[in-house]
Order: C-alpha cells, then structure tokens, then sequence
C-alpha cells in the first residue's frame, strides 16, 4: 500500500506544483483541452488563464499538453500547435511575443534535482520548428528572431561517464546551460549541446552537432560542427534567386 502511495506521489510531482493545482489544470484539460477549431482556442485563450500566465492574447491548439502550468509564461501573439509538451517544472518557460512553437516540439525543463540555471527562455519574433525538442535543466536562453527547423535538439544536459567501473546514471550529469543569440538559423536535424553559446547572426547547417562555441555572423556544419565560411564572405551570395524578403512587403 505505502508503496503505491509513493508512486502516486512521484507521479503527481512530476506533473503539477500541487494536488490543488493538478486536479485543476486535469479538469481544464478534459473540458475544454480537446476543443478544435477557432472556438477552442477562443475558449483557452480566455479559461487557461486561470493556470498559466498570458501577457496579452495566446492561440493554443487543441491537443496541446501542459505541465507545471503555473511556471509558463506567454507573451501577446503566442502560437503553439497541435501536440506540442510544455513540461515546465519550478523554474519555468518563458515564451516571447509572436513566437510560434510548432507541431510536436518538446520543450521540457524537467528539473528535480534542484539545478540552480535551470529554465527555457525564448525571445520574439521566434519559431521552435516541428519535432523540436529543447532540454532546460542547465537553463536556455534563446534571443530574438531563432528559427529551429524541424527535428532540431537543443540539450542543455550531459551525462558523466569518465569512470569506466561505475554506471553512468551514477555518474552524475552537467548542466552548464545554452546560450543562442539573435538572429541565429539553425538547420534541420542539428543537436545543440550542454555548454554551447551561438552568436548572433550565426547559422548551423542541417545535421551538425555543435559543441563548441559558435562566433557571431557564422556558418558551421559537420559532426562536430566546423566553420564553414562567415555570412557575406562566401558562395552563398550567389546562390539561388530570392523569392520573398522582409522588404517587399513595404512596395
């Protein structure tokens, strides 16, 4: 008996801050969580306000899963798509305006060890991009205007396993954090590990592994990535015709 207890009890903290909070953010969930079309975003838009923090207007689609609801926090303009998790733990997400987050990302803070860094911080303008997943326990700082593309991994944890006689889950971890400046593209596939800081304007190419830091206005790739030119310097000014800049809108 006390042992099933002691699963319930590790069960409901990895999902909410209380049991007062759970069996609210649950029924929000089952009542009006599924609800498609405009009307349910309407709907959570207004009652989802009750169990995370909106400043302004957020869309949330249906089928959108959130836990430690009370440590999310969504700046005006906000979108997150179909079956995307936001498992924000104590220290929190932090969403900025007009970032979209889209179907399937992960971002999951996940902090039970008491990690002093820990968190998810997204700036404006932003765009997490499918089957993203993003990892917080050493803490993540991203600026404005990142775009992720599909299936990208920003992990701000590693494992230890130097001592060769010891299992690594008894190793302990790091979790040094990541740091992405503005302006960054980073490209389809690319794994962003603990400790990394990229600099603005930087780009990753699709598939790199980057461990190490990434100056400002560069281009890397490979596994692990290298520099492969600095933006403005290289063939790419050459490349293909541009069929939409920013600019355009204004003629």
């Amino acid at each position: 008996m006390s042992s099933g207890r002691s699963l319930t009890n590790l069960y409901l903290h990895r999902q909410a801050s209380s049991i007062g909070r759970y069996a609210l953010e649950q029924t929000l969930y089952l009542f009006v969580g599924w609800i498609p079309t405009v009307f349910g975003i309407f709907l959570r838009g207004v009652l989802y306000r009750m169990i995370l923090k909106m400043n302004g207007w957020a869309a949330i689609e249906n089928g959108v899963r959130l836990r430690y609801a009370n440590f999310i926090t969504l700046g005006h303009g906000v979108y997150l798509d179909h079956a995307t998790y936001l498992h924000a733990g104590p220290q929190g997400i932090e969403i900025g305006e007009r970032t979209f987050v889209m179907h399937g990302a992960l971002l999951h803070v996940y902090n039970f060890r008491d990690l002093p860094h820990s968190g998810i911080r997204i700036g404006e303008d932003c765009l997490v991009g499918e089957y993203s997943v993003i990892r917080g326990q050493g803490g993540v700082e991203i600026g404005d205007r990142v775009y992720t593309s599909p299936h990208s991994q920003i992990i701000a944890v590693n494992h230890v396993f130097d001592d060769k006689t010891r299992p690594f889950i008894e190793q302990g971890i790091t979790a040094e954090g990541i740091t992405i400046e503005d302006d960054v593209w980073i490209g389809s596939g690319a794994i962003i590990t603990d400790g990394v800081r990229i600099g603005k304007g930087a780009v990753v190419a699709a598939g790199a592994v980057v461990t190490e830091n990434v100056p400002d206005n560069t281009v890397v790739g490979g596994v692990p990535a290298r520099k492969i030119e600095t933006k403005g310097q290289g063939s790419s000014n050459h490349g293909p015709a541009v069929y939409y800049r920013a600019q355009d809108l204004a003629d």
